[in-house]
């Protein structure tokens, strides 16, 4: 599994742990049932501390992505198309919040920040 930390940009080592996990199930590269590294292993892969990897396998169930089980680890979920659906949707309004923000501290209008988003839509 190829995670990548970063320690800038303020977003804690737990948190992008679980997003990029997030992002291999729901881009189909981890499927249901598949093993998950063991928190130890992912703590010492990544050389970050066993609580951290802790935090984000917690994230990741608490969401529905992963199943703990104890003594035999921890295994991607039955894909819920809902549920799925919803984390995408979630994510793509942050983005689009983001490029509205930006939109609007240039001086872009909405008709052409919906013609930007037209042309990747329809790509």
């Amino acid at each position: 599994m190829n995670i990548i930390i970063t320690n800038s940009g303020g977003v804690p080592i737990y948190e992008q742990i679980a997003s990029q996990i997030k992002g291999l199930i729901l881009g189909g590269t981890l499927k249901e049932g598949d093993a998950l590294p063991s928190m130890r292993a992912l703590a010492q892969d990544l050389r970050v501390s066993v609580i951290t990897t802790k935090r984000a396998y917690e994230i990741l169930e608490s969401e529905g992505f992963i199943q703990s089980f104890t003594g035999r680890g921890s295994f991607v979920s039955a894909a819920d198309p809902e549920m799925l659906k919803e984390q995408n949707l979630r994510e793509i309004e942050e983005h689009l919040s983001a490029a509205s923000d930006i939109a609007k501290r240039s001086g872009v209008s909405k008709q052409e920040l919906l013609d930007i988003l037209g042309v990747f839509f329809d790509t």
